[in-house]
């Protein structure tokens, strides 16, 4: 590990319970930063209630005004995930009424990139919708660093990911793909626990500069580019404890490790795969049948050149 890499995970790196939750109020009002919670949502009826409900109690009641504003982006959900939000209290926007000129493609990067035009935080705070065992200090963690420290910028969640009962056997598809290729290629973030983490809570000022891929890659993505545009010192990451989640078969990861791939390479070289898709395999009546899908190949410009966020922030 690079010498400057191990003299930031002694600086940069936290736990959640390093700040408690009174600091970290009184450091909001000190400073009058704001701060949104936007969970991205696809068929998660069983668990987002929940995770709304935890935010509203634990940090948006009057003993702990730490979130202002709790948004839900329904990305088109067959079940009552938007249903489930509202009734626990969340904000919920549906993500093609958000920039309906532009029309909206799959992917949770989409979602994440049009969350911008419809919050207000300075502070913008992740967090995936099909947690489970959720506990607020998923949101005062990530969030904390940012009030406490003015020189931080983007702040990662780590934690322990179970799989199947057995603590750190998750993150396959940071094992096998994001880790190797961050090692090899951008070094400096080789001390990131959790690169491909869904909970993590930027500066509103820098995420509107950077670009967001549509899907998978966002996550890596946008960790390479705040990388190369505020440098190491300015990302951080926290401890919040472990990390209980739906977990995705393995063709599915496949296509996961395909786009972040894909992200990685654009990065590298910015240039374009010469075939931008991925062909897996699946048994059916006894043979094995070829399914091809698009990898991820579009990502959306930095919201700071959108004319209707720019018309927002002006008014």
């Amino acid at each position: 590990m690079l010498e400057e890499v191990e003299r930031w995970l002694g600086t940069r790196s936290w736990a959640a319970a390093d700040r408690p939750l009174e600091w970290l109020l009184a450091a909001k009002a000190a400073r009058g930063t704001t701060v949104s919670v936007v969970l991205p949502a696809l068929d998660e009826e069983a668990t987002v209630g929940a995770i709304v409900t935890a935010i509203r109690r634990d940090l948006m009641g009057p003993r702990a005004p730490l979130v202002d504003e709790l948004v839900v982006i329904d990305s088109g959900s067959s079940d009552g995930t938007a249903r489930a939000a509202a009734d626990a209290g969340a904000r919920v926007v549906h993500r093609d009424d958000v920039l309906p000129r532009l029309p909206a493609v799959p992917g949770k990067g989409e979602v994440l990139w049009r969350s911008l035009l419809v919050t207000g935080g300075d502070v913008v705070c992740f967090v995936d919708a099909d947690l489970r065992d959720f506990d607020a200090s998923f949101v005062s963690g990530i969030v904390g660093p940012l009030l406490t420290e003015p020189d931080v910028q983007f702040v990662k969640a780590t934690y322990d990911r179970p799989l199947d009962g057995a603590a750190g056997q998750g993150g396959r598809v940071t094992e096998l793909m994001a880790r190797p290729l961050l090692n090899l290629h951008w070094p400096l973030l080789a001390g990131f626990v959790q690169p491909l983490g869904g909970e993590y809570a930027v500066r509103r000022s820098l995420l509107e500069r950077l670009p967001f891929p549509v899907g998978y890659g966002v996550e890596i993505g946008l960790l390479i580019d705040s990388l190369h545009t505020v440098g190491l010192d300015a990302l951080a990451q926290v401890d919040v404890g472990v990390r209980v989640h739906r977990h995705q078969d393995g063709q599915a990861l496949g296509r996961m490790a395909a786009a972040i791939y894909r992200t990685a390479q654009l990065r590298l070289s910015r240039g374009h795969l010469l075939r931008p898709s991925l062909t897996q395999f699946e048994r059916a009546d006894g043979v094995f049948v070829p399914r091809t899908h698009p990898v991820d190949a579009e990502e959306r410009p930095p919201m700071r050149e959108i004319a209707e966020y720019e018309a927002r922030h002006a008014a």
